[in-house]
């Protein structure tokens, strides 16, 4: 393959939203006419604040919930046209409170879709082994507890291990690392950036983190009640005029410089 075709390859979009919109069955609307590309090996951040529509766009994205208006496509096939369970096997998904299975040792939680996908004992094994590697979990350590016996940080590894199992080439992600502490967070979200220059995934994350947008991301998608603002690259954001935008940095900056100060104490 050559450079060209690399490049090619990188534009192709994975994740198509086409005018697509949402309505409760009450006739309100969630989402309004979002059209939007993802493209392969892209990390895009959905940004907003509560109620913005985030958490819906990504659910239409593994068939969560199917389009009330428009059409949502994953690798040039509508979703409505996927098999549901063939689509989110294909698609790793991340949550804030992790989802881990209680009764399930760890080494269980993570091999779960490998098993489901009937894959044989020994290449499920290698690859929870791997994955336990990748996330810097100790096999030997952590594959027999359960999830209480983990710290927030360590459940939060194991559910990005699990996402990636059956090595799916899209990643969803919804406040992936909202419910921790800065401290944990911030390495956390270090390590997973480090992470995602490795696997080189698709990745559509829902944040309303202005400094995880910015440190993560390739380009920042602006909702604003269920409404797509604009679509930026971090520097775009950074300088952007637009007022929604405007307003997310100030509110960024005032954090960062009250963050400088108490240090400065």
């Amino acid at each position: 393959m050559n450079a060209e075709t690399d490049r090619n390859a990188a534009r192709e979009p994975l994740i198509e939203f086409r005018n697509a919109g949402y309505r409760l069955l009450n006739g309100q609307g969630i989402l309004h006419n979002l059209t939007l590309t993802v493209s392969r090996g892209e990390t895009l951040a959905l940004l907003g604040r509560s109620g913005a529509g985030k958490t819906t766009a990504l659910k239409l994205i593994n068939r969560m919930l199917d389009p009330s208006d428009g059409q949502v496509l994953v690798e040039d096939k509508e979703t409505t046209s996927w098999n549901a369970i063939a689509l989110r096997r294909h698609i790793g998904y991340v949550i804030q409170d992790v989802g881990l299975f209680p009764h399930f040792t760890i080494e269980q939680n993570v091999s779960l879709v490998p098993r489901l996908e009937r894959w044989p004992a020994e290449r499920t094994q290698a690859r929870v082994k791997e994955l336990f590697d990748l996330v810097d979990l100790d096999f030997d350590k952590f594959a027999k507890r359960h999830p209480h016996e983990l710290s927030g940080g360590q459940r939060q590894r194991v559910g990005i291990a699990r996402a990636l199992a059956a090595d799916p080439p899209i990643l969803l992600m919804d406040e992936p690392f909202g419910a921790l502490d800065p401290l944990t967070r911030g390495d956390l979200q270090r390590e997973f950036q480090k992470l995602q220059q490795r696997l080189g995934k698709t990745i559509v994350m829902v944040t309303h983190d202005v400094g995880e947008s910015l440190l993560l991301a390739s380009r920042i998608a602006l909702l604003e009640d269920g409404k797509l603002i604009g679509v930026y690259s971090p520097p775009e954001f950074l300088a952007a005029k637009e007022p929604v935008a405007a307003a997310y940095i100030t509110n960024f900056r005032m954090y960062e410089e009250a963050e400088r100060a108490n240090e400065h104490h």
